[in-house]
């Protein structure tokens, strides 16, 4: 048997912002899911809280994971009891198995940070490149524009 902790409403929130968020910015090449696992080795199966993965890994409605190489951006929304899988752990797997950009948000003061992070090809390591409080504007991996005091009308 396995325990869960109670979800908090700010990881709900957030995530549900997130997705929501993803799928309008997303181009049509790539697809947003929620709570579905990465496969990234023989039994190294975790499940981040958003996926934004290739359109084409798409195989059926019955598909319960995709391949590392499918993701684009993982996302984690660190809860308190998960801070070390998702600070350092998760991190770590996910840039070990290639995947080339990753965001952990973080709750301030009921306000999201999201921390973006790259692959650097010399390390094959996360390097940060941008912390966001208000809004998240990037161009990589395509263009992102979220708001994200849209949490506090959610």
């Amino acid at each position: 048997m396995v325990f869960v902790s109670p979800q908090k409403d700010f990881h709900s929130v957030i995530v549900d912002l997130l997705v929501t968020a993803l799928r309008r910015c997303a181009p049509e090449r790539y697809r947003v899911r929620r709570e579905m696992s990465i496969i990234l080795g023989p039994r190294q199966r975790p499940e981040p809280d958003i996926a934004v993965i290739h359109a084409d890994a798409l195989t059926g409605p019955d598909t319960t994971a995709y391949q590392a190489a499918d993701a684009v951006l993982l996302v984690e929304v660190v809860s308190p009891d998960s801070e070390t899988r998702d600070r350092e752990r998760k991190p770590e797997l996910y840039a070990t198995a290639g995947i080339k950009h990753f965001w952990r948000v973080e709750q301030d003061k009921g306000r999201p940070t999201v921390y973006v992070y790259e692959i650097d090809p010399a390390t094959k390591k996360y390097v940060p490149t941008g912390i966001f409080h208000d809004k998240l504007r990037l161009t990589v991996p395509f263009k992102i524009d979220i708001d994200l005091t849209e949490a506090d009308r959610l």
